[in-house]
């Protein structure tokens, strides 16, 4: 048996935090707002990091299926992105002209993606999926913009729900909601709103939170693409979280399509902060009339890092690698739930798959064999879909299972009563 670990050292320094930051940690990451249900039984600060593993504060070590979620692709402080970074960063980074190697890595985005005839560089996804609401507006000199019900597009104002504090009205007052996958609601919602819609983000399939992942229906985008192309409405492919991770030339190409504009963020350097907004010739110059960008927006250090990252991509045939890694995972793992009698299903696609329990729809026991996981070395969040990256290897994988095996026979001595499969 495995000795869960402790937390003292987090726990003292999140009390630290408390005093000086709010929340302690915010975001995603916090105790306060975060996926970390329970919170007890997770960290609050790392200390380093290497391949496809972190080391908690208090030394405790994992293999990491959250990935910085999303971030580490390749695995933490790979040694080719780094030399290129330091490569860079000995020339120049932050200057008050760019560097020229902002063209190299646009060049290279454009000989990649199958979408993109330009690319636009910024520093978060929320960044670029602003950017490309902002374009869609400007393009068609329209105000909806139709969203998929379970999105996530960032934490910016026009990206939340009306009862979100410090949410205005007027902010998502011409947002529109319609369910993934229907094309009945999608044209009915068009037509009812004719020569009002300026575009639709969604992402390429339903990888949202507290919920079963949903790959599109056959023909679904497609079809949404005809519709889009019928009513001039903008098609914004949000592919922050699963860009370069089903396919080099974007997730729209994975799935038979052709996006107008697409997002991209999390893989794109393996960790060094650029996103990117890519998109067609025709909205070239929409975007180049914009006024947007940040003080650190051209920083050239994290183009050299994202240029040595998707071509080492490549050279990994990298999609390929993590439908396998994750199809390997998921099965061990669903399969280590039956041979003790549970039903974990595992949903989405494999390279940023999502757990869950069946056998209580109240979620908690799910939560209980996650925090059992995290306490024994395998870092795994509740609600949220999971990542694998190119440094994983088949003992981490085995290690999982068995980790995983060990968590589920502690919920079967635990909650007997839970139906046997």
């Amino acid at each position: 048996m495995t000795t869960p670990y402790t937390y003292q050292a987090s726990r003292a320094a999140f009390a630290r935090a408390l005093q000086v930051i709010p929340s302690g940690v915010y975001g995603h990451l916090g105790p306060v707002n975060g996926v970390h249900v329970p919170q007890s039984a997770f960290p609050v600060f790392s200390e380093r990091a290497e391949g496809t593993r972190f080391w908690d504060v208090d030394g405790n070590e994992y293999i990491d299926y959250m990935c910085g979620y999303g971030p580490n692709v390749l695995g933490y402080g790979d040694r080719d992105v780094a030399e290129a970074a330091e490569r860079q960063a000995r020339l120049e980074d932050v200057v008050s002209l760019p560097s020229t190697i902002m063209v190299d890595f646009a060049e290279l985005l454009v000989d990649t993606v199958a979408s993109a005839d330009w690319a636009f560089f910024a520093k978060n996804g929320g960044d670029t999926t602003t950017l490309a609401v902002m374009t869609a507006r400007a393009a068609t000199g329209r105000k909806k913009i139709v969203f998929i019900k379970g999105f996530y597009h960032g934490s910016a104002p026009w990206t939340q729900k009306l009862d979100y504090p410090g949410v205005l009205e007027e902010e998502v007052a011409n947002n529109l909601y319609v369910p993934f996958n229907d094309l009945t609601a999608l044209e009915r919602l068009f037509a009812e709103n004719e020569g009002q819609i300026a575009g639709l983000i969604a992402q390429p399939y339903m990888h949202g939170n507290f919920a079963d992942n949903v790959l599109p229906a056959e023909g679904y985008w497609q079809a949404v693409r005809a519709l889009c192309d019928r009513y001039g409405v903008v098609l914004i492919v949000d592919d922050v979280r699963a860009g370069f991770r089903l396919d080099l030339a974007g997730s729209d190409h994975y799935y038979g399509f052709s996006a107008d504009l697409i997002c991209f963020c999390k893989a794109l350097a393996n960790g060094y902060n650029v996103s990117a907004l890519c998109g067609k010739d025709a909205l070239k110059d929409v975007v180049g009339g914009l006024s947007y960008t940040g003080s650190y927006w051209m920083s050239a250090v994290p183009f050299a890092a994202g240029i040595a990252t998707l071509e080492k991509l490549r050279r990994l045939e990298a999609p390929r690698l993590f439908a396998e890694l994750g199809t390997e995972v998921t099965s061990g793992l669903v399969k280590a739930g039956a041979e003790h009698g549970f039903e974990l299903v595992a949903t989405g696609e494999p390279a940023l798959f999502y757990l869950r329990l069946a056998d209580d729809p109240s979620l908690m026991l799910h939560q209980e064999w996650v925090a059992e996981c995290v306490q024994r070395g395998v870092f795994i969040t509740s609600h949220h879909n999971h990542f694998v990256n190119a440094a994983l290897t088949a003992p981490d994988i085995a290690r999982t299972v068995e980790v995983a095996a060990e968590a589920f026979g502690i919920l079967r001595q635990r909650h007997p009563e839970a139906g046997l499969r």
